[in-house]
Parts: structure tokens; C-alpha cells; sequence
């Protein structure tokens, strides 16, 4: 890896993880999708951000490979690698308008999209969905999200909420670390999961009471930040994903 802040190397090393991860979970979209980051302050000026190269597979991801850019998705790190900004439109909005909004996670599962197309989206009727009660958000389809226009209805719609569901598209969640964003794209993508298997077996659905879903997250133990970044790590692991220094 070449010379850098020693956060910045840090940073790759995390987020390139993570995309070996998501690619041993099964959560890749062929080239597209992103999980962004954002560089830790070094001194240099304006914020910067960490993305994959567009037309590289979760699976080719490397700390090196990983383009620094602005927030319009121009290369700043003399990269040769292509960067998707049409797909930086999402990530480049909650980026700019969420101070917390350090990584920024948007993928397209099949659970998710399912949960994404149905009418009344996701219920708080099982253990992970019943964690997101009160910090879930929707956001209406206008299509491909490629229009910059876009931007200002998507953060309108997100608010101070941590996990949004795109209608009809898939499924984003962000934190102040990645590890957080991890945990929280974990919870949401369980949720939607458990919730199709649900509705597949047969018998009515019971529901959680509303003073029991008011308690819930403000008492689980996966909501620490210590425990994202032990869970984050315990995954790295059990994928067998390193770098050598």
C-alpha cells in the first residue's frame, strides 16, 4: 500500500473488508452498489470519501484499489479506476447532509427488495424489525436514482433516521463508524428476512405491543458502539478476510 495518513489507511483496510464481507454474505450486486466512507479529517480541505472502482466486483476489492473522491464523485486520488457517479447520487446527498453519516450503506438483497415493494413495507412484528421501531424511513421510487434533483426529497425523507427503505428499490442504513452501519444494514436486512419467512409459514402473525416496541431499542445491547465494532470484527474473521501490511 503506498505512503498515507495512517487514518486514511486504516479506513481502506476497514471498508475493503467490508466489501469482501458483503461479497461472503451473499449481499453483492454484480459491479454496482456502494458502501462509502468517509476519510477521517487529515487536514487537507474538503471532506473526502472512499468508493469502490465501478467495474470491479465486491470479491476484487482491495485497500488499494478503494478511489478517494469529492462529494460530486470526482477522482482526487489519481486513480485509473472508473468512478459510478450516477450510483454516488444516494451516498453523496446523505454524506453532504448528515454530519453522523460517516459510512453510508445501500444494497439491493432479495429480501430487501421484496420488503421494499410491499405496500406496507416492514412491520416491527419480529425480534429485528421490533429494534428499528422509530428509526426506520421510506422513500417513494422516482426511478433509477441517477437524478441529482433527487437528492434534497432523499435526505427530506431519511430525516434523523438511521435505516431507510427505498420503495420498489432496496434498502440503505448509516452510521458514525462503518461498523455501526454494518450492525444496523445486519438488523434491517434480518428483519426483512424473517419477515418473508413469516408470511410464508402458515397462522396469523402476532403482533409486539406498542409499550414493549417503545423499549426495545432503547435496551439492546447491539445498539453499543463496542459491540459493532466486536461484531464487525468477529464477522471479518469468519470470512477469513486479511491484508498484509
Amino acid at each position: 500500500m503506498t505512503q498515507m495518513h495512517a487514518q486514511e489507511r486504516q479506513a481502506r483496510v476497514q471498508l475493503a473488508s467490508c466489501y469482501r464481507l458483503f461479497d461472503w454474505l451473499g449481499w453483492s450486486e454484480l459491479i454496482f452498489n456502494h458502501i462509502t466512507v468517509r476519510v477521517p479529517d487529515t487536514g487537507d480541505g474538503q471532506p473526502q470519501y472512499l468508493v469502490n472502482p465501478f467495474g470491479l466486483h465486491y470479491a476484487e476489492v482491495t485497500p488499494d484499489n478503494l478511489v478517494k473522491i469529492a462529494l460530486d464523485g470526482t477522482v482526487l486520488d489519481g486513480s485509473q479506476h472508473q468512478v459510478n457517479k450516477a450510483g454516488f447520487v444516494i451516498h453523496s446527498a446523505l454524506h453532504a447532509a448528515r454530519r453522523d453519516a460517516h459510512c453510508v450503506i445501500h444494497v439491493h438483497t432479495t429480501a430487501g427488495c421484496a420488503i421494499a415493494s410491499k405496500e406496507k413495507g416492514l412491520r416491527n412484528d419480529n425480534f429485528y424489525s421490533a429494534m428499528l421501531h422509530g428509526d426506520l424511513a421510506y422513500h417513494d421510487y422516482e426511478g433509477v436514482t441517477t437524478n441529482l434533483d433527487e437528492q434534497p426529497r432523499l435526505v427530506r425523507s431519511l430525516g434523523e433516521r438511521n435505516h431507510l427503505i427505498l420503495r420498489n428499490h432496496g434498502l440503505l442504513a448509516l452510521g458514525p463508524t462503518l461498523p455501526t452501519a454494518f450492525n444496523r444494514l445486519w438488523v434491517l436486512q434480518r428483519a426483512c428476512e424473517i419477515q418473508l419467512a413469516a408470511d410464508g409459514a402458515a397462522g396469523a402473525n402476532r403482533s409486539i405491543s406498542a409499550d414493549i416496541l417503545r423499549k426495545v431499542p432503547e435496551t439492546r445491547v447491539a445498539g453499543q458502539a463496542s459491540t459493532h465494532q466486536m461484531i464487525f470484527d468477529a464477522m471479518v474473521r469468519r470470512a477469513g478476510i486479511h491484508w498484509s501490511t
